[in-house]
């Protein structure tokens, strides 16, 4: 829960790699690699706020379904980011479809968290049905994760995209126009400037 005004737990949905990798002449597979910077500054920016967990998502099981360069690419990313932020220090839980064969077999140590440092859930090959049908096996699995506060998403859209559904039902819902690879601090900064003007009431 947030406590004087900083949020306990931030998702991020770093959305517009490939609109930015065809505005300035690249691939669009070319975006996902131009992603793994902005990431890791984010990350040391959550931890010297004091954040104490964050979720991030990589890809989902719909963006399998993309071109094959494209899914190699951002799989690609999405390893190099989780393997630095676990040498970073992070707590890091990659949670999503592991049992799949889209999930990168070089991230299956991380499908429960390693390390002690600021918690990091990392999705994966993630799919909100997928989470919720860990139901009928006695709990979601996401149940290790808990509720997010505010959810911060570049790129424009207005959307979840299946981000996280259960914890995310009391989010506060901040958008940035710009596209991820583009991230500045600033963009950060505003997002807890903004939450901290937020009702915090949940409903009561």
């Amino acid at each position: 829960m947030a406590s004087n005004n900083i949020p306990h737990h931030v998702g991020f949905i770093p959305d517009g790699n490939r609109r930015w990798a065809t505005q300035h002449g690249l691939p669009k597979e070319a975006g996902y690699a131009c992603g793994i910077a902005p990431g890791l500054l984010l990350f040391e920016k959550c931890r010297d706020c004091g954040i104490q967990e964050i979720s991030i998502f990589g890809f989902t099981q719909d963006n399998t379904k993309r071109p094959s360069v494209q899914k190699q690419a951002f799989q690609e990313a999405c390893i190099v980011l989780a393997l630095e932020l676990a040498s970073r220090g992070a707590a890091l839980l990659v949670l999503g479809d592991d049992i799949s064969t889209q999930f990168p077999p070089a991230l299956k140590r991380f499908v429960q968290r390693q390390g002690a440092g600021m918690k990091v859930n990392l999705l994966i090959n993630y799919g909100w049905e997928w989470d919720l049908n860990g139901l009928k096996n006695g709990g979601l699995h996401s149940a290790e994760v808990s509720r997010l506060d505010l959810i911060v998403r570049w790129g424009g859209a207005r959307r979840l995209s299946g981000f996280l559904p259960v914890q995310s039902v009391y989010a506060d819902f901040y958008v940035r126009d710009e596209y991820w690879p583009d991230f500045e601090p600033q963009h950060f900064e505003n997002a807890l400037a903004w939450f901290k003007d937020q009702d915090d009431t949940l409903g009561g």
